[in-house]
């Protein structure tokens, strides 16, 4: 049986810590939940005793189980397998998410092009921008009847809602990333 004391410290680090990364501040996670700001406090504090439907309120509020709230606190840092990472391949062309965990409104990935090989990009919602920079070889972008041909360490900016594809017009392998910068949806 764990120690009060050691989950009392368990909950305190990790609302902290969660708090911090999501970039929240007490008072927000108060309004959130329903919790008084004196009660996350002093939760943060570790010298809180919360009742179960207190913690039933923070835990739904960070969509987290109560265990995950109460034990001990994980590592900050995790390591990604090339395979955990999702691959989608198309004719010719690889790409890559680099981003293991959704960040809102932001998608970044690796796109590797065989010699010849040609991709067709989705437009996105209107307002978005995408970023487009070669690594290896010569990479062609052809977007609204235009057709920019860049080498490495070039950046290309360009909306994203546009029609667009991507296109390795050379003997060796493209390297390029792509960041894109999605508008948000209309309401």
């Amino acid at each position: 049986m764990a120690d009060p004391s050691d989950v009392s410290r368990h909950l305190a680090e990790n609302l902290r810590r969660l708090r911090e990364v999501r970039g929240l501040t007490q008072g927000q996670l108060s309004k959130m939940s329903g919790v008084p700001r004196a009660t996350w406090t002093n939760l943060e504090s570790g010298s809180a005793n919360p009742t179960l439907a207190v913690l039933t309120r923070v835990a739904s509020t960070l969509q987290l189980s109560i265990e995950e709230l109460i034990s001990s606190p994980k590592a900050v840092t995790r390591l990604y397998r090339p395979e955990e990472l999702t691959t989608r391949t198309r004719t010719g062309v690889t790409v890559r998410q680099l981003l293991p965990d959704p960040l809102p409104g932001l998608q970044l990935e690796r796109m590797e092009l065989a010699p010849g090989a040609r991709m067709t990009g989705v437009p996105h919602t209107p307002g978005t921008r995408e970023y487009l920079t070669c690594e290896r070889g010569q990479v062609v972008l052809h977007v609204a009847g235009q057709r920019f041909a860049l080498v490495p360490r070039e950046v290309l900016v360009f909306r994203g809602d546009q029609r667009h594809s991507y296109q390795n017009p050379g003997d060796d392998t493209a390297v390029a990333y792509s960041a894109v910068l999605l508008a948000p949806l209309p309401a």
